[in-house]
């Protein structure tokens, strides 16, 4: 998170200083210099000048802005190896996913990633990048296929989570494989006193333009996994999509705004979408939880009895949910949910009963839960709560 921070940052500036950069008629500016900014901050006026190409005389000392970029992407991989791959049966392998084996589910993540790198590079490369309008509905078409085929083939949790790190390698990816290198190049022409190549410089730009409207979905997928109620919902791929899309979108009316172009119905629409899916997310799930739905189980099914709920209880939630977890790796019960007792479990009933509900937990199901146990579960559960 804080070298995403520092990245995006970088990057919001950056953006923001090029669409405000500007050349009034009649303006007095130095030889070569394409536009300026005139600002205030920290108590001090702040000069920008942005050259068309190269400066007439060489500055001495130049700043490269990468490192934010590798050292989000480096932090990023070992937290996905030390969590997703070390411990890939909790977390990695998800209940009725198309992968069951945690070395299976390694492999498929690390193709995730790279072939997804793939497919944009070639998507960038290819004569879409120049008509901005169909290259943004191919990535934006193939994000949603991720979104959609992550959910199949991982846990849900891990599911989001990947589709954060798709997109924050192929950010990282036109750090590396297109900016830089453009940079580079740059430099040495100028150095060795020929014209730079301003299509590759243009062609820098778009990338770092493609890392703008990927920060803030990022950011989102970088603190999903405090959301169960999201990503344990039976539609999570739709919402996913819907999340990604609104924030892309609510990005483009601020980078519109940086050239003077105020289009507040861009806000409008976002803020009219995200409320739509809140609404959807909290009426749409399918999961029982109305008030009716309990008692005509009820009625259909036998409630199993408060020693039995403890006994299951015990069985598939205590070997992390103890006061001194067994399962390799807990050193204390995760998010100090403690299950032992009928007045503990009452404590944490809402997240447990979601948990539970959603699939999320036992982790990866490691206990070999049953449908017909987890029905039984929730069901016990949901008659617990105290509005019934």
């Amino acid at each position: 998170m804080i070298a995403g921070i520092a990245w995006i940052g970088a990057s919001l500036h950056f953006v923001w200083l090029d669409n405000s950069l500007t050349s009034p008629p009649g303006s007095n500016l130095p030889q070569g210099v394409k536009g300026e900014l005139w600002s205030i901050h920290g108590g001090g006026i702040y000069h920008f000048q942005k050259y068309h190409l190269a400066p007439p005389k060489w500055p001495s000392s130049l700043h490269w802005s990468k490192w934010e970029a590798y050292s989000t992407w480096i932090t990023g991989t070992l937290l996905l190896l030390a969590v997703y791959y070390f411990k890939a049966q909790a977390y990695l392998v998800g209940v009725d996913k198309l992968i069951s084996d945690p070395t299976v589910a390694i492999v498929a993540s690390v193709a995730f990633l790279f072939v997804g790198v793939g497919v944009y590079e070639a998507i960038v490369r290819s004569p879409l990048r120049k008509k901005s309008l169909l290259f943004a509905w191919a990535v934006g078409i193939y994000v949603a296929f991720s979104c959609w085929l992550s959910v199949l083939l991982f846990s849900d949790r891990a599911a989001f989570v990947h589709v954060g790190a798709l997109m924050g390698t192929i950010m990282a990816g036109n750090v590396f494989l297109g900016i830089i290198p453009s940079q580079k190049k740059f430099v040495a022409a100028v150095q060795a006193g020929h014209e730079p190549d301003e299509e590759s410089a243009l062609f820098a730009k778009q990338r770092s333009t493609h890392n703008n409207y990927f920060t803030l979905p990022v950011l989102f997928c970088m603190i999903c996994i405090h959301y169960p109620f999201l990503y344990g919902h039976p539609l999570n791929w739709l919402i996913l999509i819907s999340i990604i899309a609104i924030t892309a979108y609510a990005r483009h009316f601020f980078n519109l705004r940086h050239r003077g172009i105020l289009n507040y119905w861009i806000l409008v629409r976002s803020v009219l979408a995200f409320l739509g899916l809140a609404i959807f997310v909290t009426y749409g799930n399918s999961a029982p939880d109305s008030e009716d739905q309990p008692k005509t189980q009820a009625q259909e099914q036998e409630v199993i009895t408060d020693l039995a709920a403890l006994s299951l209880i015990e069985e598939h939630c205590h070997v992390c949910h103890a006061k001194e977890p067994t399962y390799p790796g807990f050193y204390a019960p995760p998010g100090g949910i403690v299950l032992n007792d009928r007045q503990s479990i009452l404590a944490s009933l809402s997240k447990s009963l979601s948990a539970t509900q959603t699939k999320y937990m036992p982790l990866g199901n490691l206990t070999k839960m049953s449908d017909k146990e987890r029905n039984d579960l929730v069901l016990w559960m949901q008659l617990q709560q105290p509005d019934r």
